[in-house]
């Protein structure tokens, strides 16, 4: 049986059998994998060849956790990153730059800005939106995505006054009786949810654009984390176009919005069902798989929540549950019960405790949590006893390494040196079995995985700072975290994540070799071409497509 493909040079095959020197693929499949001399026998005729020199290739990246129709939504909004953009100046210049070009009364959308990283050290003020923007509405949402300002036009718009109460599970912030434009947690929904929907077709436009990111980035496998958010049930119809028309480049991992206010409830009721049994979405683009409540916020904007306080000097407080209790148990119990996997929202130490707890108590006898993967998604600031415990019932963590590279020293303002270092513990977590899967939740963060990947390894902040050096993952742990441990807990472990005979040729072939290379050359590495299956989603060289020219 001849091979499609050879791949030759350094190989990384997984964390547990290392490296080989050249991989065979056919029929979008691994053929086989091992030294040069064996995987050759596997050439025939028509076989083609990638000689890799001093480059490697690794199984494809799995984004377990980021959001990627509002990521490919997003962009075409203002960009507010801090990459770009650190000043109240700054932020308002491209607020009037987009208002100079968009229709009076249309809506202007910002995502990303970092409060923390501007100037002013703190959030911009409504007033300030209406001077940029003094005849549209407009929205900015924090990069965290649990804070945003609004405007005094979209406040109007929402109906949103200074004797509007405070939603369950958010604040709407007052300072002197005046309404600041701020908005935390579910009293976002107050101003998102006047927001006119984008249409079915630049949804999936959106799809693809983000797909196209992606796949220039060596990922083959993607999620979309609350599926539902943006604009309710279309979204399933418009992913279900883009998988009809090839413009979805990624197996997906969906999951659905599980608040009160998302969309669970409904698709239940139209007849989606989970496929979440181990091999059931083995060639399927698009599963359905998971549903997502939020436990809490986010440590950098103050609404994560923890049994002890913020810094005082920071402003103090526990931050915000979403839910009671009560409400939340009853959530996580329906949903157990229904057969998705839960995926579930908590950053502070007292929601993991309120979710977790949730989980333990949704279990029974017919319907035991062992086995069923549910997830605690970020899962940054646990204890002890809460490892221990996920760990005896098979609760994944799915933590975003990245966090610590962009807020670790706004966490260390928020909650201090001690708590920030053991905080995201990669190295502890791998030591005690679990399997955590490394992810970006773009667009809250970058959705570079080499920045990630340098993240994981060095633990360094960007401006430079160490936090807890012995949390430090060795190259190919990253890699691990950031491949297998993502179809791990998607159920797919047996079809991709590891380059191993039989298993989906998913396959990323990067620029330079990350296994030897100085942590700091990682964040420069590019990804050369990314397969999924055997067939290019992205070659940046035109390598495979020479190939298949030649091949013809």
């Amino acid at each position: 049986m001849s091979a499609d493909l050879l791949i030759e040079g350094r190989v990384f095959r997984g964390l547990r059998n290392g490296f080989a020197e050249a991989v065979a693929i056919r029929d979008g499949r691994v053929l086989a994998v091992g030294t040069r001399d064996e995987v050759a026998a596997h050439a025939g005729p028509a076989t083609r060849r990638i000689a890799l020199g001093d480059r490697v290739a690794i199984p494809a990246f799995n984004e377990a956790h980021m959001h990627l129709l509002p990521y490919g939504l997003g962009l075409s909004q203002v960009n507010l990153r801090a990459e770009e953009v650190r000043s109240l100046d700054e932020v308002l210049k491209r607020i009037s730059a987009a208002a100079a070009t968009t229709p009076k009364g249309e809506w202007i959308l910002g995502r990303g800005y970092d409060h923390g990283e501007l100037d002013i050290g703190r959030h911009p003020l409504a007033e300030e939106l209406d001077r940029a923007a003094p005849d549209h509405p407009v929205i900015i949402t924090r990069t965290c995505g649990h804070v945003a300002v609004a405007n005094t036009v979209a406040m109007k718009l929402a109906g949103v006054s200074h004797n509007t109460p405070d939603p369950e599970g958010g604040a709407i912030e007052r300072k002197g009786g005046r309404l600041t434009g701020l908005f935390q947690e579910r009293a976002m929904r107050l101003i998102r949810d006047i927001i006119p929907p984008p249409s079915e077709a630049q949804m999936v436009d959106a799809i693809e654009a983000a797909g196209r990111n992606l796949a220039a980035l060596g990922f083959a496998s993607a999620s979309d984390m609350n599926v539902g958010m943006t604009a309710g049930m279309a979204e399933i119809a418009a992913y279900r176009r883009a998988a009809a028309e090839g413009r979805l480049l990624q197996r997906m991992w969906q999951v659905l919005a599980g608040n009160p206010e998302g969309i669970a409830a409904a698709a239940w009721e139209e007849g989606l069902r989970p496929n979440v049994s181990a091999g059931a979405t083995a060639d399927e683009l698009l599963a359905w798989g998971a549903v997502k409540v939020f436990g809490d916020g986010s440590a950098g904007g103050l609404t994560a929540a923890f049994f002890d306080p913020y810094l005082e000097s920071a402003g103090g407080g526990t931050g915000i549950f979403c839910f009671p209790e009560e409400t939340m148990h009853a959530l996580l119990k329906r949903y157990h019960e229904q057969g998705w996997q839960l995926d579930i929202h908590a950053i502070g130490d007292a929601a993991i405790e309120q979710v977790l707890a949730g989980m333990e108590a949704a279990s029974s006898a017919a319907q035991p949590i062992e086995g069923r993967r549910h997830r605690i998604e970020h899962c940054g600031f646990l204890n002890a006893d809460q490892r221990r415990r996920m760990l005896r019932h098979g609760v994944l963590p799915v933590p975003q390494p990245v966090f610590m590279y962009e807020f670790g020293d706004l966490y260390v303002k928020n909650l201090g040196l001690a708590r920030t270092e053991v905080a995201y513990p990669m190295k502890t977590w791998l030591q005690e079995g679990h399997h955590p899967a490394a992810s970006s939740d773009s667009p809250v963060c970058t959705v570079d995985p080499f920045i990630n990947l340098y993240a994981m390894v060095t633990r360094k902040t960007n401006r430079g700072t160490v936090l807890g050096v012995e949390e430090a993952l060795t190259p190919e742990e990253a890699v691990h975290c950031y491949s297998w441990c993502g179809a791990y807990t998607q159920f797919a472990e047996g079809e991709r994540g590891t380059l191993e005979p039989g298993m989906q040729a998913d396959i990323a072939i990067l620029s330079r070799d990350i296994f030897v290379c100085a942590p700091e050359e990682i964040l420069t590495t590019q990804a050369d071409l990314t397969l999924r299956g055997g067939q290019a989603i992205f070659d940046r060289h035109g390598e495979a497509a020479a190939l298949a020219g030649a091949a013809d």
